[in-house]
């Protein structure tokens, strides 16, 4: 591991991704530090410490304590998580955005467009929101319509700025720039909670190691298992030139969707809570109280949404129908199996089982860590199940990445 990050640094195009994408988090993390004007940093401390197990808190994990402060980045990336889900809900719904995304890169770009806007209006309308919220609860003590206008739009164009960063990490840097920014917020909480290993006893200590151990461990195999269909392909003449048949075989990934799903159902369940928390009605508390991140109604639904969202993800990444249209089109087939339909429904049919265990297995580790730490009152530990997978996940893919960089230079890789 140590000998590939070495050889990682000696090649200067990854190294200089490498830096690039750390001076961003960088930055990332510095504006989650810088407290918008006018604001009481200690009441809004106490307002989150108060409703920690709530979705304050939870959205205060994917702002990595941004929100805390209410700092520049308080809304974090969710915004245009949120967006991106709205988007890719509306190309499925509309035929013609569905066009506009099967047009390649020019149509893919118009949708990145209309995600950004989205997202500006998401933010601005979270940033309204919460400075209500927080008004409410003496956080903002000079507040006027001037300081009303700078906090706003300081809010909105914190998330406007990160998502830039994240499209420049992705562009320029290692790995998916959004998950990174993601995956950094909840790793900042690391070293705090550390700390409260002091407050637990030695058999929940031991518990909760076991139970991380388990899930890094099963989360790895999910992520790496596959499926790996043969393919054949015939002989082919191509102007005078006459193609040999080969054999090779097409690899379906138990969890083809990563961890996006379990991003995309818990931006889904903090959006009614979070609306629930700017407006001081008695039905709508009820309601915030139902979709408390620990309440048997949350992680049932966190469960239900993320094998949704799994399949839903997955059919968007694979299309049955034009991966048979290809082999067809370039001369291969899968042995026993038929061009055309008969391809297209095969490999539908074996994508569909096989996504099944992999949902439930996301599902899964998204909230067994949740109800056994609610089990064991001590266990206060900062992660759940839902951080672990996005960590691990991201970790996964960003050092995937990186594997390929090194190969293609023949060195060896990170993951062997």
């Amino acid at each position: 591991m140590f000998a590939s990050m070495a050889n990682a640094w000696k090649i200067p195009e990854l190294r200089t991704k490498l830096i690039f994408t750390a001076a961003m988090i960088v930055i990332y993390r510095l504006g989650a530090h810088i407290p918008v004007p006018g604001v009481n940093v200690k009441a809004i401390e106490d307002l989150i410490q108060q409703g920690q197990a709530g979705v304050l808190g939870f959205l205060n994990l994917f702002s990595g304590g941004a929100l805390t402060r209410f700092a520049v980045f308080a809304l974090g990336i969710m915004p245009y998580i949120t967006a991106s889900i709205i988007m890719q809900l509306l190309t499925m719904a509309f035929p013609s955005l569905k066009e506009l995304a099967r047009e390649g890169e020019a149509g893919q770009q118009k949708i990145t467009q209309y995600t950004r806007y989205l997202t500006v209006a998401l933010a601005l309308a979270q940033a309204v929101g919460y400075t209500m919220l927080f008004r409410q609860q003496g956080a903002l003590p000079d507040f006027t319509a001037v300081n009303f206008y700078m906090i706003v739009i300081t809010l909105t164009a914190g998330t406007t700025l990160l998502m830039w960063i994240g499209e420049l990490i992705t562009q320029h840097g290692i790995g998916n720039g959004i998950s990174l920014l993601i995956y950094a917020s909840i790793v900042s909480g690391l070293i705090p909670s550390i700390s409260k290993f002091r407050t637990m006893s030695l058999v929940s200590i031991v518990i909760f190691a076991i139970i991380a151990l388990i899930v890094i461990v099963g989360i790895v195999l999910v992520q790496e298992g596959q499926r790996r269909i043969p393919i054949q392909y015939a002989k082919r003449q191509i102007g005078r030139k006459m193609t040999t048949g080969g054999s090779t075989y097409l690899p379906l990934n138990i969890n083809m969707a990563g961890v996006i799903p379990v991003i995309f159902a818990s931006a889904i369940l903090m959006f009614p809570p979070t609306l629930a928390q700017f407006f001081p009605y008695e039905f709508m508390k009820s309601f915030a109280q139902f979709l408390n991140p620990n309440s048997p109604a949350f992680l049932v639904l966190l469960a239900l949404l993320i094998i949704g969202f799994t399949y839903f993800y997955t059919a968007v990444q694979f299309d049955p129908v034009e991966r048979a249209n290809d082999l067809k089109k370039h001369g291969g087939f899968i042995p026993g199996i038929r061009p055309g339909k008969p391809t297209a429904h095969y490999l539908d049919r074996v994508l569909t089982r096989l996504t099944l265990p992999g949902a439930i297995f996301l599902a899964a580790i998204a909230v067994l860590p949740n109800v056994i730490i609610a089990a064991r009152s001590d266990i206060t530990i900062y992660f759940g199940g839902t951080s672990v997978l996005i960590v691990v996940g991201v970790a996964l893919q960003t050092l995937k990445q990186m594997e390929s960089q090194l190969l293609m230079r023949h060195y060896e890789g990170f993951l062997k």
